[in-house]
């Protein structure tokens, strides 16, 4: 990853988030983890605390942090954990629990944040889209308290410095609505895979959009662009 890629995150990130309001985040994953960039590195780049928790109770740890009144200025969370300490928490343990939920690493369902919508209506739910390769969060969309209850949440629309493509097999755009496989330009993309120029030159290629030559991200994600 380019420093230059993490910065362009970060400043988005210092823009984005409520990093203003809050004490700070927990760190419940990893250092190696790449969902640890954003919990550890968007507070202390804004002069918040982070509260650093045990490894291997992740989910164990989390929910006390959360259960005492946490007041956080963010967490960073799968939805599978996000469902999971909902599920342990009281309801009013919840209204006092963080400012906002940055969610990513998986698929978002509706059902993952529905007690959060119910029961800490102040607390922004996001969903950040966004693989390693385009350092951590490349599109968001921050879910609306009238959400359906089933189904995809969307992945919303890119950061800064960001492009998003959906294209066919032929890398021409899909009409909207058709489907296609997702690629990502801009200034998040790595330099490539270490020590693996066959698996590089596979994944990240000419980018035929940028006039100056930079190349883009395959993700090998199907989606399409809605109406809206």
């Amino acid at each position: 990853i380019h420093h230059r890629a993490l910065v362009n995150y970060l400043t988005w990130c210092r823009r984005a988030y409520p990093l203003g309001q809050g004490n700070g985040a927990p760190v419940h994953s990893s250092i190696s983890f790449d969902l640890t960039v954003t919990s550890l590195l968007a507070p202390l780049s804004s002069g918040k605390p982070v509260h650093l928790l045990p490894e291997g109770l992740a989910v164990e740890t989390l929910t006390e942090a959360l259960r005492s009144g946490g007041d956080y200025s963010l967490v960073k969370i799968t939805p599978a954990h996000l469902q999971l300490i909902g599920q342990q928490l009281a309801p009013e343990q919840a209204s006092s629990a963080t400012h906002a939920f940055i969610i990513g690493g998986e698929n978002l369902l509706a059902e993952h944040v529905a007690f959060w919508h119910e029961n800490a209506p102040g607390a922004a739910l996001i969903n950040e889209y966004g693989p390693t390769e385009t350092v951590v969060g490349c599109c968001v969309y921050t879910v609306p308290a009238g959400l359906p209850v089933a189904g995809s949440v969307p992945i919303g629309r890119p950061i800064i410095n960001t492009r998003l493509y959906v294209l066919d097999r032929h890398l021409r755009p899909a009409p909207q609505g058709v489907p296609g496989e997702l690629y990502i330009g801009g200034a998040g993309v790595a330099r490539g895979y270490h020590q693996r120029p066959d698996l590089t030159a596979e994944r990240f290629l000419p980018d035929p959009f940028d006039p100056a030559g930079a190349r883009m991200y395959r993700t090998g994600d199907l989606v399409r662009i809605r109406p809206d």
